[in-house]
């Protein structure tokens, strides 16, 4: 099997060990697709290992097509079509993962687009509706508003009729975003979103893989009630907190991640996915949105372009030639 390997931090696309034996809950899918994410970048530095046990290969989502099912699966058939959520090991021809992580394409939906689905919608259902309680008609405000998880969540905020502001790095983002359904935004270059965001009405939920010095400013204008869920430390890991306003106003700062969750709690977040988002892929209410695919011998190449902080939407990499 073919899949990207490290040496002296470059990737190489070349010959590993083959994979283990098939478990009795596992399906082993052959890889069309992988998503890239900004996690990938950060355990190719070194600073994101994988979890015990899973494998180094990186990779946290793909799409392809079932080659194999294990004993005690009975939800899938060799030949399907699918996408799976990961802990690792997607920048590869193959890979083998437990049912409950996988999820048949919503209809219309093809490899390419499929892949763009599982890592980014269910971070964004994850801590927007489960973590993060949103209800209907309550404000978001979504930082890194451009990204895979930005722009879904944006998508979910319009579906769910959540009215959401979005920070990014560039007026060019920015217009994208508001042709996306955002209901407004701010240029994070331009200084401080705290007056824009508190002239807007403030936020009931924030989604923040920023971190860092953003604590203060986002419990500024979190509102009474209000939950802060942490999903990323781009920004640092340590900043001041005003506990005295967090209790005057009841707020609650919430750490998640999605990639060492059981595979029982990927499987809970990818029912309700297939349950109250997938109707709305099918029916284009919803939409993965690609911004560049390159193919996997060119990963080094997609990854600084990541890296670079110019995409909108998803990167991806081509495995093989199936759409």
């Amino acid at each position: 099997m073919h899949a990207i390997s490290y040496e002296a931090g470059v990737a190489h696309w070349q010959t590993v060990s083959e994979l283990p034996s098939l478990k009795d809950n596992e399906v082993s899918i052959r890889v069309a697709w992988a998503g890239i994410n900004r996690a990938d970048l950060v355990q190719k530095a070194g600073h994101y290992p994988p979890p015990p046990g899973v494998t180094d290969i990186p990779g946290l989502e793909v799409s392809g097509t079932i080659i194999a099912c294990g004993a005690k699966v009975e939800q899938f058939r060799q030949g399907d079509r699918v996408c799976a959520l990961l802990a690792g090991g997607g920048y590869a021809e193959e890979v083998r993962v437990d049912a409950r992580q996988v999820l048949p394409l919503p209809e219309g939906i093809g490899l390419r687009e499929g892949a763009a689905l599982p890592e980014v919608f269910s971070t964004a259902w994850l801590n927007l509706f489960m973590k993060g309680q949103l209800r209907k008609g309550e404000r978001v405000l979504l930082h890194a508003g451009a990204s895979g998880v930005g722009t879904a969540a944006m998508q979910l905020c319009n579906a769910f009729e959540n009215p959401c502001f979005v920070t990014l790095g560039s007026e060019q983002k920015l217009a994208r975003c508001l042709e996306l359904g955002a209901d407004a935004g701010w240029n994070r270059h331009n200084g401080s979103f705290v007056e824009a965001v508190n002239e807007w009405g403030g936020a009931d939920v924030i989604l923040d893989p920023v971190g860092g010095n953003y604590l203060a400013d986002n419990l500024q204008v979190l509102n009474a009630d209000g939950r802060l869920v942490l999903i990323g430390v781009m920004g640092g890991g340590s900043a001041e907190l005003d506990m005295t306003q967090m209790l005057m106003k009841r707020q609650r700062v919430i750490g998640s991640t999605l990639r060492s969750k059981s595979p029982a709690a990927k499987g809970t977040i990818l029912e309700a996915l297939y349950t109250h988002v997938w109707p709305l892929l099918s029916n284009g209410k919803v939409s993965p949105l690609i911004d560049r695919t390159w193919p996997i011998s060119e990963v080094e190449e997609a990854h600084a372009h990541m890296q670079s902080d110019a995409s909108i939407g998803k990167v991806l990499l081509a495995i093989s030639d199936e759409e």
